[in-house]
């Protein structure tokens, strides 16, 4: 357990701050005793035991009995009751809703996937969708509505955070400028959170992937989409606009110089996608070998040496050597990760990093991300349990 500096203030203020940072230790330590928390925290011990006996007052903390002896009285042991309550991450996508049930030490309570095809996908309805598998995953763990904490909802289009506001989201029906939280508060009586899913899906991959313990990263995923989540000093950048990390967008040589619009593909899209990879290796074959029917076979021929499918990997390996090379001089981050089905596929990945060899500065260590499809879930889980001591600490000890 790490020593933590507090913040000095007024009494109220001060007690709050010190029952806060008493619970963080809790969760992050797990099993500990009142002197483990005195020392990590620096405050004093009957601070510390009047913070505790409040905590398990709250029903914040469950004792543990006696620990070990070194030699004086056993220490009381407790820790953090995990059982408590309980968050909920939601990916929303083009073709299905994904949910993941954790406890508050982040460990899988449950899973569930909910199928959009042949459904409405107007707002109304995804959240009724969201409703519908909420009550699935809370029924099957036995617990209630009031035990969900905080919900953190990734959905792939630009957000605005702060208001909870959808701004568009071009493959489902009315998504343009829609209140997310302020409908699933509707929903549930909890904290609400609405992000980018591939914002999520770099905080995934840095709390339980590859990159773990990196303050400074960027996650660019290449699929049925294209996008970048930016994690510095170990937070999401939003940018001013709420569209940091709108790589889908840029404007490179050889492409369209037309004005952006929200409402529209960006322009490298139709190109580094699994559809534009596809569509290119139809164009370059023609019929002559129709079994080829997604990207994902494309990318193996390629590793297995075909010389079309190396020519197609080739031409979009140097567009994202291009973007890891810009990103890495504008940010110099200390990692970029490549996920999605196309970003993570070793064809593209050795490709990207041959080009990108020779380079004297600016350029990073490139991966590929090791989460794949659970990245934004995982990442939601991890920034929902950022929240978890300010939900659950009593008002009576504010």
């Amino acid at each position: 357990m790490k020593k933590k500096l507090f913040p000095i203030g007024r009494p109220s203020v001060l007690r709050h701050t010190n029952a806060l940072s008493i619970l963080a230790l809790l969760r992050e330590a797990g099993t500990c005793s009142r002197a483990d928390l005195v020392r990590a925290s620096g405050l004093s011990a009957p601070t510390v035991t009047n913070i505790v006996k409040d905590l398990l007052a709250a029903n914040l903390v469950e004792p543990l009995g006696e620990g070990e002896s070194s030699g004086g009285r056993p220490p009381d042991m407790i820790r953090f009751k995990a059982t408590r309550g309980c968050v909920l991450a939601v990916q929303l996508t083009s073709d299905d809703i994904q949910f993941l049930l954790a406890d508050l030490d982040g460990n899988e309570l449950g899973k569930l996937t909910l199928s959009l095809a042949g459904k409405k996908t107007t707002p109304e309805a995804v959240c009724g969708y969201i409703g519908t598998g909420l009550k699935t995953l809370l029924l099957k763990q036995g617990m209630t509505r009031d035990q969900l904490l905080v919900l953190v909802a990734g959905v792939p289009a630009i957000t605005n955070v702060e208001d909870g506001v959808v701004l568009a989201i071009t493959t489902l029906q009315s998504w343009r400028s829609v209140n997310l939280r302020t409908m699933l508060g509707k929903i549930v009586d909890c904290m609400i959170v609405v992000e980018n899913d591939i914002n999520l899906a770099a905080l995934g991959e840095r709390y339980r992937g590859t990159s773990r313990n990196e303050t400074d990263l960027t996650y660019i995923s290449i699929g049925k989409n294209v996008g970048a989540g930016i994690v510095l000093n170990g937070k999401i950048h939003h940018g001013a606009q709420w569209s940091a990390g709108e790589i889908g967008y840029l404007r490179l040589p050889n492409t369209s110089r037309k004005q952006l619009t929200i409402f529209e593909f960006g322009e490298l899209e139709s190109v580094l996608t699994s559809s534009g990879i596809l569509e290119n290796w139809r164009e370059q074959t023609g019929k002559s070998r129709s079994s080829i029917s997604s990207a994902l076979q494309v990318l193996d021929l390629a590793m297995a040496g075909d010389a079309i499918a190396e020519k197609i990997v080739q031409y979009r390996a140097s567009i994202v050597a291009d973007i890891v090379l810009n990103l890495s001089l504008i940010l110099n981050p200390a990692l970029i990760l490549l996920g999605g089905v196309v970003g993570s596929h070793p064809a593209l990945l050795r490709e990207v990093q041959h080009q990108l060899e020779g380079s004297e500065f600016g350029v990073t260590r490139v991966r590929a991300g090791t989460l794949g499809e659970v990245a934004v879930l995982w990442g939601a889980i991890m920034f929902a349990l950022e929240f978890v001591p300010e939900v659950l600490l009593p008002p009576a000890l504010q």
